[in-house]
């Protein structure tokens, strides 16, 4: 089937590199409306249908005070120079809004080439996922040949934002041990690239240090890829230093990815992944959906708090009371018909 109407014309719009269309696109695949998600079906499809050269999928964590906004900020600046298309699609959160870090981007936000959205996450971490992978699909669409998505230390937000990308980057700061033992070790194992940012003035030293630290608990951990072995490296977003070593080491790792033939079944495991998130997040809302499941799930509430029902057996009873009331609607409007 044809696109039309309002799919239609922000289709041509994207397709054109057209900024405003594409903030109208994301802006469409963000909202929870039955009518918006349906048009962002159609939309997305049409973008994923293109024949476009693979963007870079990096995503960008880090702990608190690290400087991600500098950083992103100084290395999209970089890749503008140098030619490419960036793109910061979304800032994964679990809620809220986060137009506070596009006013810490204030030169990128601007540039000529690059485009910064700062999505609010409607408070949920599927909706995040889905939004921002339809955010991606549009980006790439537009002609970005690479795209960061950036999130916080939520732990589950970088699981999440990891099964989208095609590669993780982790920010650390100078910090010796403490910066070490601040770190989730399954934070760590997601990395491919891991960068010690304000690596600058009287931190120079503690990042040379932290460095040393982060490289030899990597080589105690089992890499991801076939193709390539975790780095770190000492950078500075202020001064610039290194930032082109970053860009090095992706180039590298992204060789690595094409050469190995690992990036094709990489992008097919995040397309069965985001297939299956989908799923479960659509189940979850027609069950919610649902007012006689809906009511049923309230009244087991009670009885899972003080432990007289398992979670597992409330689960249970939930979906079976779901496909009993689904059967029901559908035997009804049927012998309406």
């Amino acid at each position: 089937m044809g696109l039309a109407g309002k799919v239609l014309t922000l289709f041509e719009g994207i397709v054109k590199g057209d900024r405003a269309s594409l903030s109208r696109g994301i802006t469409l695949v963000e909202s929870t409306r039955l009518d918006h998600r349906k048009q962002a079906r159609e939309l997305v499809s049409a973008c994923a249908r293109l024949e476009r050269p693979r963007s870079l999928r990096i995503g960008l964590t880090g702990t608190p005070g690290v400087g991600k906004s500098t950083f992103i900020e100084a290395f999209g600046m970089l890749l503008l120079s140098k030619g490419h298309g960036a793109v910061d699609p979304s800032s994964s959160r679990s809620g809220g809004s986060i137009l506070g870090d596009k006013t810490r981007m204030q030169d990128l936000s601007v540039a000529q080439g690059a485009y910064v959205r700062p999505s609010p996450s409607r408070g949920s971490l599927g909706g995040v996922a889905r939004s921002t992978m339809e955010s991606i699909i549009l980006a790439e669409a537009s002609g970005y040949d690479i795209c960061l998505v950036e999130t916080v230390g939520v732990g589950q937000s970088e699981t999440m934002v990891a099964d989208m990308v095609d590669m993780f980057v982790l920010l650390l700061q100078p910090g010796s041990g403490d910066e070490l033992q601040g770190v989730k070790r399954g934070i760590m194992e997601l990395a491919d690239l891991i960068v010690i940012n304000k690596a600058d003035g009287a931190l120079e030293i503690p990042a040379k240090l932290t460095r040393t630290e982060i490289a030899n608990a990597l080589h105690l951990m089992v890499p991801r890829r076939k193709s390539w072995n975790p780095k770190c490296v000492r950078a500075s977003a202020v001064t610039g230093y290194n930032l082109d070593r970053v860009w090095t080491l992706i180039q590298g790792y992204f060789d690595g990815l094409r050469l190995s033939g690992e990036w094709d079944s990489l992008r097919a495991g995040q397309q069965s992944k985001w297939m299956w998130r989908e799923v479960h997040n659509l189940l979850m809302a027609r069950i919610n959906d649902d007012p006689d499941t809906r009511g049923f799930a309230e009244t087991l509430k009670a009885d899972v708090a003080n432990g007289s029902v398992p979670p597992s057996v409330a689960a249970e009873q939930i979906v079976e009371m779901f496909l009993s009331s689904y059967s029901a609607r559908q035997i009804k409007t049927n012998s309406e018909s």
